[in-house]
C-alpha cells in the first residue's frame, strides 16, 4: 500500500501509537516472579515493536502475504546465511514442503517415490515424520544416543538399501546432530537431506572449519515459527536453501502446486505468460493457471510476517538468553548426575536449546513421572521429549499389525529409554534468574528425598 496523502500517514501513525500505549498498559510485565507462580516451559517474548508492526500492517489490509513477508524472506536468509528463504504457515507445513518438493519430477532420478526409504527416528515430533508415510514412502528408523539425544550415526549403513532416497531428522531440542557424518554418509550415496531445524534456529555447527547454522548444510532446512520457539509469528514456518530449483519446487507445492513463480499480486515475472506449451493444454495458456504439482495453500498472512520481522531483530539476544539460562541449570543440577543423566551438547556444536533434558537414571530411587508430577504440583510445566517413540503411538497401530509401511533397524532401546525416562523443562528468554533457581531447587529437594 502507498501511503499518499498527510491525514493518512497522521492516522496510520495515531493507530501506531495507541497501539504501543494498549502494548505498554496490558502486556508489559507487572512484577517480578514469585515461588509458586506457574513456569511455563516456554511461552512469546515481545514488546511494543511487534504491535506496531502488526498494526502497521492490519492498516494495509492486504490479508495475504505481502511486503511483510518479502522483507522477512530476503532478512530470514541473510541471517542464516542462506540464498533463498520461503514462509509457510507452520513448521510442519515446512517439514511437509520440503519433503513434498523432492518427490517432484522434475528433479528426474532423484526424486523420491512411494515405496523409496528415507532415514529418520522415532525419538522426535511426529511432523518429521509425517511427510514420508503420508506420500507412501517408508520411514526407516534408527536410534538415538544419550546425552546428546540424536541420531545415531554408527547405524547408518545398518540402515541404508538400494531404496533409500533422504534423510529427514531433527536437531533434538536445539542440539544439532553428526552433521559432518551425517552429510559425509549423504554425499556418498548421492541422498538429499532434510533438516528439520524447527527446534534448533541460532544452533550452529563448525563443519570443515566453518562455523554455520543448522538447517544449512542438508540440502533443505526447516523452521517453526510457533509461540514456544526461539521467535514466533504465531503461526509461521520457513523452508530455506540454497538451490534455486529446490526453491521454486517448495513454492510451488506451497502455492497450490502452480508452474509459475510470480509472487501475489504480481503477472509476467518470466515474460512468457501466454507463450508458452505445456501438457496437453492449449498452447499460451496462462502461465499463471498451469499447475505442474498436486499442492497446497501453505502460505503466511502478512500480519504474521509483521510479527516475524520484529522478532527477527531480536532472535541473537533470544539466542544468548537460551544459551545462558541452560547453563545456568546445568551448573545448578551438576551434582545430580547419579541420580539425573545431564544434557551434553555435540562435538563441534553450539547449541540454541530450545529445552533441558533429563533422563532420570536406572536406581535414582525415583522414576520420571514421579519426578514430573512434584515439579507440576509446584507449578513448573514440563514436557515429555514429543512422542518419546512414535511408533508405539495408535497412529502406528495399523502399521504395527500388518509389519508394512517402516522398518526399524534396531530395538531402539534408548528411544523406548526415552519414553519411559526423559522429560524437559524450559529455557526460553522470558525466564528470571529467580525462576531457573526455583526449578533447580525444586528437583535437588525432591531428589534429596
Amino acid at each position: 500500500m502507498n501511503v499518499t496523502t498527510e491525514r493518512e500517514r497522521e492516522l496510520r501513525e495515531a493507530a501506531i501509537s495507541a497501539a504501543t500505549e494498549y502494548y505498554r498498559n496490558c502486556h508489559e510485565p507487572k512484577r517480578e516472579f514469585r515461588p509458586g507462580d506457574r513456569i511455563s516451559y516456554a511461552a512469546r517474548v515481545f514488546d511494543e515493536a511487534e504491535i506496531r508492526n502488526l498494526i502497521d500492517s492490519s492498516l494495509d489490509f492486504w490479508l495475504t502475504t505481502g511486503r511483510y513477508a518479502e522483507r522477512f524472506e530476503r532478512e530470514f536468509a541473510a541471517f542464516l546465511g542462506v540464498r533463498h528463504a520461503s514462509l509457510v504457515n507452520s513448521g510442519s507445513s515446512a517439514n511437509l514442503l520440503a519433503f513434498m518438493a523432492l518427490t517432484s519430477p522434475k528433479l528426474g532420478d532423484r526424486r523420491i517415490l512411494p515405496g523409496d526409504e528415507v532415514i529418520t527416528v522415532a525419538a522426535g515430533f511426529p511432523t518429521t515424520v509425517a511427510p514420508i508415510i503420508q506420500y507412501g514412502a517408508v520411514p526407516v528408523f534408527v536410534d538415538v544416543t544419550l546425552p546428546t539425544y540424536n541420531i545415531d550415526c554408527s547405524m547408518l549403513e545398518q540402515a541404508r538399501s538400494s531404496r533409500t532416497k533422504a534423510i529427514m531428522v531433527a536437531h533434538t531440542l536445539g542440539n544439532p546432530f553428526d552433521l559432518a557424518t551425517v552429510r559425509a554418509f549423504c554425499d556418498r550415496y548421492d541422498l538429499w537431506l532434510i533438516e528439520d531445524n524447527c527446534d534448533a534456529l541460532g544452533s550452529r555447527y563448525c563443519l570443515d572449519g566453518q562455523w554455520r547454522y543448522t538447517g544449512t548444510i542438508g540440502h533443505l532446512g526447516t523452521s517453526s515459527f510457533y509461540p514456544p520457539h526461539h521467535m514466533t509469528m504465531g503461526e509461521g514456518g520457513a523452508v530455506y536453501t540454497d538451490d534455486t530449483t529446490l526453491k521454486r519446487l517448495v513454492e510451488s507445492f506451497r502455492d497450490w502446486g502452480r508452474d509459475c513463480w510470480c509472487p501475489s499480486g504480481q503477472d509476467n515475472t518470466c515474460g512468457n505468460r501466454f507463450t508458452q506449451q505445456f501438457g496437453e493444454l492449449p498452447h499460451g495458456y496462462d502461465h499463471k493457471y498451469v499447475y505442474s504439482h498436486f499442492g497446497y495453500n501453505l502460505k503466511v498472512t502478512d500480519m504474521q510476517a509483521a510479527v516475524g520481522c520484529a522478532q527477527l531483530e531480536k532472535l541473537l539476544g533470544f539466542v544468548a538468553a537460551r544459551r545462558r539460562n541452560w547453563q545456568q541449570l546445568r551448573d545448578s543440577l551438576n551434582d545430580l548426575a547419579d541420580q539425573l543423566i545431564m544434557p551434553e551438547a555435540t562435538a563441534e556444536s553450539e547449541p540454541s536449546w530450545f529445552g533441558f533434558l533429563l533422563t532420570v537414571r536406572d536406581g535414582a530411587g525415583f522414576t520420571r513421572d514421579q519426578l514430573v508430577t512434584h515439579l507440576e504440583r509446584k507449578g513448573i510445566q514440563t514436557r515429555m521429549l514429543f512422542a518419546g517413540n512414535l511408533i508405539k503411538h495408535p497412529c502406528f497401530d495399523e502399521m504395527r499389525r500388518s509389519g508394512q509401511g517402516y522398518r526399524c533397524v534396531s530395538d531402539l532401546a534408548t528411544t523406548d529409554r526415552i519414553m519411559r525416562d526423559t522429560f524437559w523443562i524450559g529455557v526460553y528468554p522470558g525466564m528470571s534468574d529467580g525462576m531457573l533457581e526455583y526449578m533447580a531447587e525444586t528437583i535437588r529437594e525432591f531428589s534429596r528425598r
